[in-house]
């Protein structure tokens, strides 16, 4: 989007017609195409045009760029417990950083559900001052509807509408309005910013006190997606327009689109975060859910935080205790109780109906299974390789009349709600010790046992498996993910007219709903966020993106590495969690933070080939690319990633200290296999006029061949903090 060339946004809207209707014959034809006029924050509008229409406007003097519209995806009781966020720690980062007091968070996402008690503005403090948003209004929501904890809410639906036509409300269940009629924004913003409320559960698992990351912050919230799924990029424009000009601190966006990535300034998360950075505006993003595989991250821009999931230290275990006697532990969210009573258990293969392909019968896939065969047995299924969802084959195997699942799949801790028969989770070990008991028994049974919850009993943090992967296809320069917070089996707000799952038949009636996605990590960062700015309002969005990368954990509570969820699970890396695990007590007090402006991202934006137009669409000015510039090494992030290591590479850092005025730090080098790594000077001294201090890293191949990437880190170390920040190098042949 472009600078705005008027401060009146009146005026900015007014010109926005006048270069409709030159193109389109008259003012009226100009409104009647216009969606959006983006006057407050940046300049340019959305409107309904044909592609000739569209390339006239391209052709106008002035005009950046024409960007067709997008469809864009949608993407807590203990885990504020989990990674040491205790109210009861007076010098913690939830005490230090007031709760959130007088920080907006701006949300973009489904919309809200209002009446929920995580909602509540009884303890809330006075809406800032400086807050210019509104609470608009729309079907079943009214002024009323926002309070002291809501102090904003709009929503978008013009490019949606204009995309699809009138949303057909006899499909989906829907509010012309901020009410959320899906539950995903109300989730996430209760993640970020829920107060807390008392004795909560999901059907009886996972009891405890609810809250969000910045339990005093406030919420504004900023409908964009809808009920089928979809979310149009000239609305979350228009979104991030408004909520720049509302006045809030942090955005959370937890939506984004699997790859091919689109060019940044064909991006409008990209675009619009780009113009909240210049702002101050810190913006996080979910990192995807395309994981385990590499090259899937999204939200891939370097001023974005963003952001992978992670499991947490509670699990859901469910006995199975077959006819033998043998007893194997599996997970499920069901509770109902089944007694001493066993039931028949089949293998799913052994029942496929007639025109069924074994392959689908081993899923249980819908209409696969001899229904007479199915009827009122426990069904074993196995995940394939197109790695279908326990719900599917739960769903095949209630169409067929049977009673219950026990579901063989890759191992992870994700589990997924059934709510019409009982669905138990194991992995293939258990699957085949299951199967060899059925090919072995002349009347194979089983008994499954409620679901518990349980605390502690389990290895945590590990990446989760859906988790999307770097580097990044886009700018594999840039390392991401960021970081990593916790986004697996999330207990947080809902809303009652969605049901829990997305199962057919799922009548559920929930206040609170376990969800699992980098949609659910993204706003526990957000809220980390949102404590970090009321503590340090002075710091800009990278000051605070390297305060949470380089003071993140690589091990998990047991002193062990981090592991990742994948096929087979491996040590995690920088491409699965960036500088690691989320530690919001150390990011409190970092001792050296990465700074950058946003002037310092126009190189990397150059070293990208992108013309003044392409350009002046992210920054909203007309840039000049200078030469011999070397970006991928200048640009000063809490990370370095080299994508083709050929030979002798240097890059450069620039810290500043922000612990104790005098202070020395000593580097320590955790050199990728196959790299030598020097650093110059080894040791940092700062004092009260030596505030910043820029150092080098050299890179040299030991091996001349094509190779894979490695992982390293720098550390700078003084008596009190560690500094990390992540290395990704691959070797190439020259």
């Amino acid at each position: 989007m472009g600078q705005k060339q008027y401060q009146d946004p009146k005026l900015n809207e007014q010109m926005h017609h006048e270069v409709l209707a030159s193109v389109l014959g008259s003012k009226e034809a100009a409104l009647d195409s216009i969606l959006y006029s983006y006057k407050n924050s940046f300049s340019g509008f959305a409107a309904k045009l044909s592609d000739s229409q569209a390339k006239a406007i391209a052709d106008l003097p002035g005009v950046a760029y024409v960007m067709p519209n997008k469809i864009i995806n949608m993407h807590t009781t203990h885990s504020w417990e989990f990674v040491r966020l205790n109210p009861s720690s007076p010098n913690g980062l939830l005490s230090r950083g007031r709760m959130g007091e007088d920080i907006v968070v701006g949300v973009i996402d489904t919309g809200i559900w209002p009446e929920s008690q995580s909602f509540n503005d009884s303890h809330m403090g006075p809406i800032p001052s400086r807050w210019k948003g509104i609470c608009q209004e729309g079907e079943l929501f009214n002024s009323s509807n926002c309070n002291r904890k809501i102090i904003g809410a709009r929503w978008y639906i013009r490019a949606y509408e204009a995309e699809f036509g009138p949303l057909n409300r006899s499909e989906v269940k829907e509010f012309l309005s901020p009410r959320d009629a899906l539950g995903h924004g109300t989730h996430t913003s209760s993640t970020a910013a829920g107060l807390f409320v008392d004795n909560v559960s999901f059907i009886g698992l996972a009891p405890g006190s609810a809250r969000g990351g910045a339990p005093q912050a406030h919420i504004a919230m900023y409908k964009v997606c809808w009920s089928t799924g979809d979310c149009s990029s000239a609305d979350i424009l228009a979104a991030f327009d408004d909520a720049i000009y509302d006045g809030v601190d942090v955005i959370s966006v937890s939506l984004g689109s699997p790859p091919p990535l689109d060019a940044y300034f064909q991006d409008p998360i990209a675009v619009g975060s780009f113009h909240a950075l210049e702002k101050g505006i810190v913006v996080v993003c979910s990192a995807g859910n395309s994981g385990p595989f590499s090259e899937t991250v999204i939200n891939t821009a370097p001023w974005l935080i963003t952001v992978a999931a992670s499991t947490i230290d509670r699990s859901f275990p469910t006995a199975i205790t077959l006819g033998n006697n043998q007893t194997f532990k599996g997970q499920s969210f069901y509770t109902k109780q089944h007694g001493v009573k066993f039931y028949r258990l089949v293998y799913a293969e052994d029942i496929a109906s007639t025109d069924a392909a074994a392959s689908r019968a081993r899923t249980c896939e819908a209409g696969s299974l001899n229904a007479t065969l199915a009827k009122g047995k426990f069904i074993l299924c196995f995940q394939t390789r197109t790695q279908r969802p326990s719900s599917d084959a739960a769903l095949g195997v209630y169409s067929a009349k049977g009673i219950g699942v026990v579901y063989a799949q890759i191992p992870t801790k994700t589990i997924i709600s059934s709510p019409l028969i009982p669905c138990v989770q194991v992995d293939f070990e258990v699957g085949t010790s299951i199967l060899s008991y059925i090919r072995t028994s002349r009347y194979p049974v089983l008994r499954i046992a409620a679901a518990e919850t349980v605390l502690g009993k389990t290895l945590a943090p590990e990446i989760a498996y859906f988790s999307s992967r770097g580097p990044s296809s886009l700018s594999p320069s840039i390392l991401k993910p960021d970081i990593a917070a916790p986004g697996v089996n999330i207990l947080a707000a809902w809303t009652p007219v969605s049901p829990p799952s997305d199962m057919p038949r799922d009548r559920r009636v929930v206040n609170f709903n376990m969800a699992s996605g980098t949609s659910m990590s993204c706003p526990h960062v957000s809220g980390l966020v949102s404590l970090l700015r009321a503590l340090h309002p002075s710091w800009s969005p990278a000051a605070i993106r390297s305060a949470l990368v380089t003071t993140a954990s690589v091990i998990d509570d047991y002193a062990l590495r981090i592991v990742a969820e994948a096929a087979p699970h491996k040590l995690a890396d920088p491409f699965d969690y960036g500088g690691g695990h989320v530690n919001p007590n150390r990011a409190a007090d970092p001792g050296l933070i990465y700074d950058m402006e946003s002037a310092d991202y126009i190189p990397f934006l150059c070293s990208m080939g992108y013309n003044k137009s392409s350009m002046r669409l992210i920054t909203g000015k007309p840039n000049e690319c200078r030469k011999g510039s070397n970006p991928a090494s200048d640009l000063n992030l809490p990370s370095i990633s080299i994508s083709n290591l050929m030979g002798k590479f240097i890059a450069s850092r620039t810290v500043t200290n922000v612990g104790p005025e005098c202070s020395v730090y000593k580097v320590k080098v955790e050199s990728p296999p196959g790299v030598k790594v020097k650093v110059m000077p080894k040791v940092l001294s700062f004092n009260s006029t030596i505030k910043k201090l820029s150092f080098k890293i050299i890179f040299k191949p030991a091996f001349n061949l094509e190779g894979r990437y490695s992982f390293g880190a720098l550390v700078w170390r003084d008596h009190k903090h560690i500094v990390r920040i992540p290395i990704a190098v691959r070797i190439v042949d020259a």
